[in-house]
């Protein structure tokens, strides 16, 4: 009787932005389409590291989980390292000089190859580097498995034809490409076939999509189209550039039921002056009158921002800006960041560099200014009445609580207390809010009601499939489901 050697296992690490995290799921379907499975016992025989380059200190963070690794590797023979993403897109073979541990390093361009060289490698015993200038294929026309069963991404755009200058990613991801109407809504189709209730459209610049086929308002046609598509509850869109933010936009958010009355806008600074220097199209009152359209179309909207502190040159009066805008602008909640020095940018050369003492003193005055502007906000909303999709896990704290957690319309994070109906990841309850904080909001009441979703449906399938328990009361989370695209027969179990 002849044995069946189980298959090699994987483990994918994933640093940085949404698109990181798109392009990660495209990563785990290569892998298991080329036999491999998800390592579930914490040893897997193969740890790929999605890098980012935007981040803050990303090359000490990649270099000190390589560090780690290199013990692993020493140890346990044919243990491999593949290194990709933004980061490896930029230094290149400069990882196998600093790590010659590593076994594969690919860019951003070529993610669908990465089984293949790591085949390479272990055949020919050495490192195995490929970086693509160009984009090689779309990486939402490659196998993709999620971690989600009820929500998923769907990219529409690659890359970007701004050019900000404390910004790395054009460079790294190239000029923008878009994808044909009709491919993005065939793949949001069959995300909704296999049970999804919330797509995410992405891009670098989502509302810039039709710049590659000559359509300026292809977004918000693109916005009306997947609103058609029955089955779809909720879609949501990350990141817009505001100097391309049209009307036509807000039209199709506020006449399409299934697009979220929430928006994240990246301001980066109030400063025009600031603004200019970081070649940011658009000025301050501009901003503001983008968000008084929104509001006026949407008036429950919730709007989220990215702002840098500490831009070189960025004065105390430009801070004050910052400042004033934040105020003006009633965000929900901000991503912010202290600027520092990316190699390769314009800005990394500019003069008048901030001190970092004073870069942090402004950024935590920034903090507390736009943490108490949340929590206010987030205090307005008790009394409301929200529809929470449920999410597998949100919160930490739920299993001590024996609250659920799951996002309202507006993507707030909402704690609720279940009643005697607990419902499944991927349905929506109706809950009253009871509680304030800057960050969550709290329904200890129960909910109202409880609607069982084909979401949920497939959410229970993913735990047979996979003989997992039943859903405990809080906490825990499906295990991963793969899904192709329409051109590819999807795995019956429910990218963007």
């Amino acid at each position: 009787m002849s044995l069946i050697a189980p298959p090699r296992t994987y483990e994918v690490k994933t640093f940085g932005c949404q698109m990181n995290v798109h392009d990660s799921e495209r990563l785990r379907g290569s892998l298991e389409a080329a036999g491999l499975a998800e390592a579930q016992d914490g040893q897997p025989d193969v740890v790929v590291i999605n890098t980012c380059a935007v981040r803050e200190n990303a090359d000490q963070r990649l270099y000190g989980h390589l560090g780690q690794l290199a013990k692993t590797k020493r140890e346990r023979p044919g243990f491999q390292i593949a290194v990709g993403g933004c980061l490896a897109q930029k230094d290149r073979a400069t990882i196998v000089e600093r790590a010659p541990w590593v076994d594969v390093v690919f860019g951003t361009h070529n993610i669908g190859s990465l089984p293949t060289l790591l085949e390479r490698s272990r055949h020919n015993g050495e490192a195995e580097v490929e970086i693509l200038e160009a984009l090689e294929v779309f990486p939402s026309t490659l196998p993709s498995k999620r971690e989600s069963t009820y929500a998923g991404w769907v990219s529409i755009s690659v890359g970007c034809n701004n050019t900000c200058t404390f910004c790395i990613v054009p460079s790294l991801r190239g000029k923008e490409r878009d994808r044909r109407p009709g491919d993005v809504l065939a793949e949001v189709q069959a995300l909704v076939d296999d049970g999804v209730v919330e797509v995410t459209l992405l891009g670098q610049n989502v509302n810039s999509y039709g710049v590659e086929f000559g359509d300026r308002l292809a977004f918000g046609k693109l916005l009306r189209a997947a609103g058609e598509i029955d089955g779809l509850e909720r879609i949501r869109f990350t990141s817009p550039h505001p100097a391309a933010f049209t009307d036509d936009v807000i039209d199709a958010m506020a006449e399409t039921d299934a697009v979220m009355p929430q928006l994240h806008m990246p301001l980066q600074s109030g400063s025009d002056r600031v603004l200019r220097a970081m070649r940011r199209s658009y000025r301050s009152t501009r901003f503001l009158g983008i968000l008084d359209r929104v509001r006026e179309r949407i008036p429950h909207a919730a709007i989220t921002t990215d702002i840098i502190v500490g831009f070189p040159g960025e004065t105390e009066e430009d801070f004050a800006e910052t400042l004033r805008v934040v105020e003006a602008s009633r965000f929900a909640s901000a991503f912010t960041f202290q600027y520092s020095i990316r190699p390769g940018t314009p800005a990394a050369t500019m003069p008048d560099q901030v001190p970092k003492a004073v870069v942090q003193e402004r950024f935590e005055r920034l903090v507390a200014v736009q943490d108490r502007i949340a929590f206010e906000e987030n205090r307005a909303q008790v009394g409301r009445t929200v529809d929470v999709l449920v999410s597998s896990s949100e919160g930490r704290k739920d299993e001590l609580t024996h609250r659920l957690s799951g996002r309202a319309e507006d993507n707030r994070l909402v704690h609720f207390t279940p009643g005697t109906e607990v419902p499944r990841p991927g349905d929506v309850v109706t809950v009253a809010v009871t509680h304030a904080a800057p960050f969550h909001l709290i329904a200890d009441d129960g909910p109202l009601a409880v609607r069982r979703t084909r979401a949920g449906d497939a959410w229970d399938r993913a735990q047979a499939d996979s003989c997992a328990v039943p859903a405990p009361a809080a906490g825990g989370g499906p295990r991963p489901v793969a899904l192709g695209l329409p051109t590819l027969r999807p795995v019956a179990a429910p990218s963007a």
